[in-house]
């Protein structure tokens, strides 16, 4: 490389900034004595063709302007400080850092000693300084090209109340679809493939829910068992598309194909939303390597132990915690989040523990400065913005508590909807919440139906297939013995474990599966669907199957008959719920008659025909029960002011063993109802619309979904 001109630059924007005739580069660190700029040449060589001393440091940023540099290179850092870990100081100049504003990263971690910090094997521990040098073992920044040509692509902006999120992995959902070339298979690209597009339009998706693509980093330990990170939930670069999910291998190439996926995905009106890991890095507990952050300014962007600073604070069950009280580790998460929504174009975000990002000092605070500079950022408090309201830590447990603007991942909806249809008692007043938008969590702060993302499966956990498939998890794959996670307590199962080609067995799974689908999309929120669960994909009773990036965890896109049968069956539900603005209501139900209405917005009803007591409700054996949806009393307004009115809607669930005679209420106009479905064995669409007088015979351990039209229909 020729003789480099070093200019002063600017200290923001932070990271590498290349603007056609240069780059500057802006790096903070408040406790370092030194920086140094390291830049690779095209050779492949680990060692820097260039060592740049970063000549200002401004407001605690390092930075620097160096003429002639194009997108395409290569780059690290070297700080320099005290190496001090019981006084929380981790500097090491040894270490080749990850810029933390870094837009693309290339390459991946090879686990030598050279990696960490402190000398492996030392009898001080981490105590020791490592000196040997980590660069020709760790990743590199890379500068990029921002521009790109997004043809005037606008975000679909899908009302809350309309969305139906996908939950998907890139490599996962497409590694196997016969379909796709095998160069796009698992990729940005293979994703917006025809086929697959037409998978989701065909399903009624609204939203696609990617599982982390932030560019992460795969654990030693699961190396050495022959194993890998495959969820990604272990980050380490918070700007940077993740280049293993790119089907080009050019530097950089991650970034316009991560764009143009999603200008695809625009064109179709899907939404993306991505999942993200702000809560932790991967750089672990005291013993974990130095690969940015910790070799940056370990105090401030850790949350360290207040007694001893050489321990870290961990509320999320991987070693660290990100200092969300530390204002520059704010800026960064800012940061990141308006560069994928303004560079990147994506529509919202789901956030990895996200309890973990309210914690000042030890409480979780609901109005964490986290919360408060979401709320007032005038690009962030327009999209769509979801929690998993937990963490690991003391009082993590948080839904419903999140402030407004949240949606959340509701874990009591999961959990009610699987204990009903397992047949467990004293259900029925909580699932009467989940039902109808959980008003318990969200109404009493101002939120809508819509801030419950209602799910029965996700990720992490069992596949809807092997949830009625299994009494046990089997995760022997994972090379823990099977003691890895989590415990889901389906001992409910029994009738159904046993011999796949027991035609009695295979009918029982499959209802089951109808009625958790059913019940998801028929509840008053917004469904969340795992990818595959609509065609029963299966990951042999694995239920974390983070680690195995193969035919466990990739969809399978050869379907048997009733697999086709399932998909169908999603389909028709989601199309229901499409067609009735009574089932994706804005509004949380009153139990009253609205203006215009001749009977309550919402009903409970006996399967006698009665409207159920309060003695009723408290009765711990009452498994069968229905509610009614009046379509007159909808109480909202289309776009043009006109008021919605649809059907009336009878929804009777019957979790018992025996087939119940429901008695269908009689105050409806004209008394007439119609068969609308049903999850029972014998369900056909050709029954749709079949009248019902008097009585519906509600088949044991299924659900039924009745119509009484609406005047104007009628």
């Amino acid at each position: 490389m020729h003789q480099l001109k070093v200019l002063p630059g600017n200290p923001y924007p932070l990271g590498a900034t290349w603007d056609g005739r240069g780059c500057n580069f802006a790096l903070f660190s408040g406790g370092a004595e030194k920086v140094e700029l390291c830049l690779f040449d095209d050779s492949g060589q680990y060692q820097e063709s260039a060592r740049i001393r970063m000549p200002e440091y401004t407001d605690q940023v390092w930075h620097a302007y160096l003429p002639g540099i194009k997108p395409g290179q290569l780059y690290g850092y070297r700080v320099y400080g005290p190496y001090e870990p019981e006084s929380g100081l981790r500097f090491n100049p040894a270490k080749l850092l990850l810029d933390p504003y870094a837009k693309a990263i290339t390459g991946t971690i090879k686990w030598d000693d050279c990696v960490f910090g402190y000398t492996i094997g030392d009898a001080e521990g981490d105590l020791s300084r490592n000196p040997g040098d980590s660069a020709p073992f760790t990743p590199r920044s890379v500068v990029i090209d921002p521009a790109f040509d997004w043809e005037g692509d606008r975000p679909p902006k899908i009302p809350w109340y309309k969305t139906f999120i996908y939950e998907l992995h890139v490599k996962g959902l497409t590694a196997l679809h016969p379909a796709l070339e095998p160069e796009i298979r698992g990729t940005y690209a293979g994703l917006t493939h025809p086929a697959v597009i037409a998978h989701l339009k065909a399903l009624g998706v609204t939203a696609v829910e990617l599982m982390p693509v932030h560019h992460f980093v795969v654990e030693g330990h699961l190396l050495d068992r022959g194993l890998t990170n495959y969820w990604g939930y272990n980050s380490i670069g918070y700007f940077a598309p993740d280049a293993r999910y790119c089907s080009k291998t050019g530097r950089g190439e991650q970034v316009p194909q991560f764009k143009e996926m999603v200008k695809q995905f625009h064109r179709e009106g899907l939404e993306v939303i991505l999942d993200v890991v702000y809560n932790h890095t991967a750089e672990g507990n005291q013993l974990g390597p130095t690969l940015s952050f910790r070799g940056i300014d370990n105090s401030a962007y850790y949350r360290l132990d207040p007694e001893n600073p050489r321990y870290y604070m961990d509320y999320t069950g991987t070693g660290n915690t990100l200092n969300m009280m530390h204002p520059r580790v704010l800026q960064m998460i800012m940061d990141s989040l308006r560069y994928w929504v303004l560079e990147m174009h994506v529509d919202g975000f789901r956030f990895d523990l996200a309890a973990a990002l309210a914690r000042e000092m030890h409480d979780v605070d609901r109005l964490g400065a986290f919360f408060d500079i979401i709320h007032q950022d005038p690009v962030l408090s327009q999209v769509k913005l979801i929690a998993e309201p937990w963490d690991l830590g003391e009082g993590g447990y948080q839904v419903g508590n999140f402030p407004i603007l949240w949606a959340e991942w509701n874990g009591k909806y999961r959990d009610t909807v699987r204990r009903y249809w397992r047949g467990d008692q004293g259900q029925l007043s909580d699932l009467a919440y989940r039902l109808t938008g959980s008003s318990d969590l969200y109404q009493l702060d101002g939120r809508r139906p819509y801030a419950s993302i209602n799910f029965v499966t996700c990720h992490d956990g069992f596949t809807l297939h092997d949830l009625v498939s299994f009494n046990e998890k089997h995760n022997e794959a994972n090379g823990e013995v099977n003691r890895d996670g989590m415990d889901d307590n389906l001992s409910w199962n029994t009738g159904a474990e046993g011999p796949a080609d027991n035609p009695a067995i295979r009918l029982l799974r499959q209802q089951r599966k109808r009625n958790f689908i059913a019940t998801l999309f028929l509840s008053q929120g917004v469904p969340m669907l795992l990818a595959g669960d609509e065609m029963g994909n299966t990951q042999q009773g694995n239920n974390n199957s983070y680690c195995q990036d193969n035919e466990i965890s990739w969809i399978d896109w050869d379907l048997a008959e009733e697999d086709r049968a399932l998909l169908e069956f999603t389909r028709q539900v989601v199309s229901l719920v499409r067609k009735h603005p009574v089932l994706r209501r804005r509004r949380f139900f009153m139990g009253r008659k609205i203006s215009g209405s001749e009977v309550k917005d919402l009903t409970w009803f006996m399967p006698n025909g009665r409207e159920m007591s309060e003695e009723e409700w408290r009765n711990p054996d009452l498994c069968c029960f229905g509610f009614r949806l009046a379509g007159d009393a909808i109480e909202e307004m289309d776009e043009e002011g006109n008021k919605i009115l649809d059907d009336t809607l009878l929804i009777i669930l019957n979790a018992q063993d025996e087939a119940v005679s429901f008695v269908l209420p009689r105050d409806v106009p004209g008394n007439r109802w119609e068969l609308v479905l049903h999850t029972g064995e014998t369900w056909d669409p050709k029954q749709s619309g079949r009248p019902v007088r008097g009585k519906h015979e509600t088949a044991s351990r299924s659900l039924v979904v009745l119509k009484s039209p609406a005047k104007s229909t009628g």
